[in-house]
């Protein structure tokens, strides 16, 4: 056949142990079952927001009982097989226990965490209704605003990347940014109540601190500036990197905010600023107004076919 006729060429650029092949591997988590569990723990968050029918507290109980069993089972198999995959004990392909043992653990102790992270979320919706005139209902922003549910999947992934799961806190993070448009790293400290306006654009990088209260609206970055390197010409990880938004700050349409700065209490940043430096609370930062010019446009008198009468 003519389509085979590169073949032998293509495979010599695979390495049996290369780290971007993943056939003949030890398995790697599945982005279409994490994108299941998304849809799965917005609706064990938010019952009934599917639009499937909750008529009393005991088929709540029922419905919020099956869903903990279903993430749990679905979400225990993706962490082990990242454990497994990354294997940072180094053990035979034979032993699996340590790392069932580890997801077990992860997603335990993720759902004893879940009273909390909830009320957290439920603030996240009620911050998007009451920042945005408008939304009808906190129903509304749950159901439907992007920013809410973005944030609601962040504390979940934010959870596991405490737990030093490694990928699927980022391969959940990536499934709501192909959905909502925002990404949010999962390594990203969000503390109480943040708005997230419109959101298409969004950027909040890995070790972005951002306080209580805090409002950001579509094409905001929270970016980090050109990355240090070691001796050897590798990139030096784990180190500050990104802004620090103090509680109450706003930040405005496609502002970028960069590197390791702090952004004081109750500062507002204006549209399309570029901030490289701290600054201090209270502050107002703003572009100057660009000058607008205006002129007579002179139109020739001219009949189109579309203008003759019908």
């Amino acid at each position: 056949m003519p389509y085979d006729d590169h073949l032998e060429e293509y495979l010599a650029s695979f390495e049996r142990y290369g780290q971007s092949n993943f056939i003949s591997f030890r398995p790697i988590p599945s982005i279409t079952a994490v994108e299941q569990i998304v849809e799965d723990f917005m609706e064990l968050l938010f019952p009934g927001r599917s639009g499937k029918q909750v008529l009393s507290d005991h088929s709540v109980r029922d419905l919020v009982g099956s869903l903990l069993h279903k993430i749990g089972g679905n979400l225990e198999r993706q962490i082990y097989a990242a454990w497994y995959h990354e294997n940072p004990l180094m053990l035979a392909d034979n032993e699996t226990q340590p790392y069932h043992d580890l997801a077990h653990r992860s997603v335990m102790k993720l759902f004893q965490a879940l009273p909390s992270l909830r009320t957290m979320m439920k603030e996240d919706a009620k911050s998007a209704f009451e920042g945005d005139p408008a939304a009808t209902s906190i129903q509304e922003t749950i159901i439907s605003y992007p920013g809410v549910r973005a944030l609601t999947i962040h504390r979940i992934s934010h959870f596991l990347y405490q737990e030093k799961v490694p990928l699927v806190p980022r391969m959940l993070s990536e499934s709501v940014h192909k959905q909502t448009g925002i990404d949010i790293h999962p390594g990203a400290t969000i503390g109480r109540c943040l708005f997230i306006d419109h959101g298409t654009g969004v950027v909040i990088g890995e070790t972005t601190v951002i306080g209580n209260q805090v409002k950001i609206y579509q094409g905001v970055t929270l970016g980090a500036l050109s990355f240090p390197k070691n001796a050897c010409g590798s990139l030096i990880r784990g180190t500050k990197r990104h802004p620090t938004l103090k509680d109450r700050v706003t930040v405005y349409a496609n502002a970028t905010l960069l590197g390791d700065i702090t952004i004081g209490e109750n500062t507002i940043i204006g549209s399309n600023s570029w901030i490289r430096h701290d600054v201090p609370a209270n502050t107002l930062v703003q572009n100057e107004e660009p000058k607008s010019i205006m002129r007579e446009i002179h139109v020739k008198s001219q009949q189109k076919p579309c203008d003759k009468p019908l």
